[in-house]
């Protein structure tokens, strides 16, 4: 059944987001990362189980007018499109949300102040920071202007990421800051942070990470991560994370690829 209300207009809203929703039930939900700027790539990964998508705009060769067509070739297949930028800052997050992304991920989220911007960049005021212009974001979700509107400070993901060791400190602060919806831990960058670049594995990394999670999800802020294996996204799941990275697009091209030549081909 599709969840419908009347606004103060007499217009009829549906929720454009599923996301909150699916973590309010209890539901992890999986997604990966979009650095090809392809539309068709995106429509294959619609059809794929994903639950949402995150097009890199921090570390993908990904400009707007790409980032455009990811986010509208996402109609008509299970996924929200979310968007990655390289700073928390409204300026970074407006131009994303006005093309239609339902979410905005943003780096180093370390201290309130930080989540504060996260969680501000986002929404419009008073709540927020971002200010009037979602000319394709109302198209994308086949709603009307004052619809998208009136429901976007409530359907947009506010989403901050976890990847420093300062921010073993400083944790609580941040999932205690109102409005921030979801916090990824990012252990590439927590580990580089570490002096560690590149051991995500490494005992005293997984130690930071455990002390992360449980303070996360001591939180009303959903808790997300990097799954590399089926078998770690089965036990991270029942842990209580809430939204899984179970590859990037160029990982899981690369692992396919691989798996049907080394089914062809002996190993040497």
């Amino acid at each position: 059944m599709t969840d419908t209300s009347t606004d103060r207009h007499g217009e009829s809203e549906r929720k454009l987001n599923r996301l909150k929703q699916s973590w309010r039930d209890g539901r992890c939900t999986l997604g990966a990362i979009a650095t090809i700027p392809s539309v068709q790539t995106v429509q294959v990964m619609g059809r794929s189980g994903l639950d949402w998508i995150i097009i890199d705009m921090e570390h993908g060769p990904i400009d707007a007018a790409a980032a455009h067509a990811m986010i509208v070739a996402t109609a008509g297949t299970p996924l929200v499109p979310l968007v990655r930028v390289p700073a928390a800052s409204a300026w970074h997050a407006k131009l994303p949300l006005d093309l239609g992304a339902m979410g905005v991920c943003f780096p180093m989220t370390t201290r309130r102040a930080d989540a504060q911007a996260v969680a501000r960049a986002v929404r419009y005021p008073p709540e927020g920071e971002r200010f009037w212009g979602p000319f394709y974001a109302p198209l994308r979700w086949d709603v009307s202007m004052r619809q998208y509107l009136n429901s976007a400070n409530d359907e947009v993901l506010a989403i901050g990421t976890v990847e420093h060791i300062d921010a073993l400190d400083t944790i609580d602060e941040v999932v205690s800051t109102p409005g921030l919806d979801l916090v990824f831990i990012g252990p590439g960058d927590l580990a580089t942070s570490m002096g560690l670049k590149g051991r995500t594995d490494d005992p005293t990394v997984q130690a930071a990470i455990l002390k992360l999670e449980s303070t996360i999800l001591a939180s009303p802020v959903a808790l997300g991560g990097v799954a590399p294996t089926a078998e770690r996204a089965k036990a991270m799941m029942a842990k209580g994370y809430k939204a899984l990275v179970v590859g990037f697009d160029w990982s899981l091209l690369q692992q396919g690829i691989a798996a049907v030549v080394s089914g062809i081909r002996p190993a040497t």
